[in-house]
């Protein structure tokens, strides 16, 4: 049997709630779990210590059989001292898409126009002053 540690939710409609769970990955996400090791309320402030409770120990057990936590339970645990979690890299996410790209180009290409024409009647007008 596959177990994960992940989020079960409870609460009323726009008001969340999670139970941490361990439960066999192909239960469905509010079903049937194995035990409940924590909570988190996403409502409370993120400096609040209400805000994720978690049983260290029972964590440690179930990662210890062999249960996957999910990426936000990775977090938790990291946080809480249990897992360590590998920090991902995702250059390509910062990255503008294509159109924002090509819109980029357009604004490039106008403002070295402009200021193009704005330095060559400076440069005409240069040579005239020496001149007279």
């Amino acid at each position: 049997m596959a177990l994960s540690i992940r989020l079960s939710r409870g609460g009323s409609k726009k008001r969340p709630y999670y139970r941490i769970v361990v439960a066999d990955a192909r239960s469905p996400r509010d079903g049937k779990y194995v035990e409940k090791i924590g909570t988190y309320n996403p409502l409370l402030a993120k400096d609040s210590p209400e805000r994720v409770k978690l049983d260290a120990d029972r964590a440690k057990h179930w990662l210890g059989v062999g249960a996957q936590p999910t990426d936000r339970v990775a977090r938790f645990l990291d946080a809480a001292g249990v897992k360590e979690r590998a920090q991902r890299n995702n250059p390509k996410k910062g990255e503008p898409g294509d159109k924002a790209k090509e819109r980029a180009a357009e604004r490039a290409e106008r403002e070295q126009a402009a200021a193009e024409a704005a330095a060559a009647p400076a440069e005409e007008a240069a040579p005239e002053t020496a001149e007279a």
